[in-house]
């Protein structure tokens, strides 16, 4: 398994970064042939599932991942959101961490396990350094756009 975290601190309140951070539908902008759905409709919640389609055609496969802790931030209290990946090719979890930082600025922490069913823990490092890069590129894409 593979373990990576990723830490930013952006101009922005820790209520609009959770707001950010979290709509599902925008985390496939970044990652090629990605979409991303969550259901059911409302908002979030304990038992939402978040379904990131990945692929073409007969060479798609699905990483369904249910929210199994929902906690926006609050006043003194930050964010949190887990969820536990259900998929048959991609396991393990995704955390999201929001709390207010020094300056006024938001500091974001995600944190993540993966577990890519048939690839060798042999290549766990480069699934970190491509974790890091995937991930952090849409973190850094959600903070930015509103």
């Amino acid at each position: 398994m593979a373990t990576f975290s990723l830490e930013r601190a952006v101009p922005l309140t820790p209520d609009e970064a959770w707001r950010r951070l979290t709509r599902w539908e925008r985390h496939g902008d970044t990652v090629p042939l990605t979409r991303v759905t969550a259901g059911p409709p409302g908002p979030t919640r304990r038992g939402t599932l978040v379904v990131a389609r990945t692929g073409a055609g007969p060479l798609a496969f699905d990483d369904p991942m249910e929210v199994t802790v929902w906690q926006p931030p609050g006043e003194g209290v930050p964010g949190r959101c887990r969820m536990e990946k259900r998929g048959g090719v991609v396991r393990g979890w995704a955390e999201i961490e929001v709390s207010a930082g020094p300056g006024g600025r938001a500091r974001v922490v995600w944190r993540e396990e993966l577990d890519v069913r048939l690839l060798p823990s042999l290549l766990d490092g480069v699934l970190v350094r491509s974790g890091r890069l995937v991930f952090g590129r849409t973190v850094d894409h959600l903070l930015r756009h509103p």
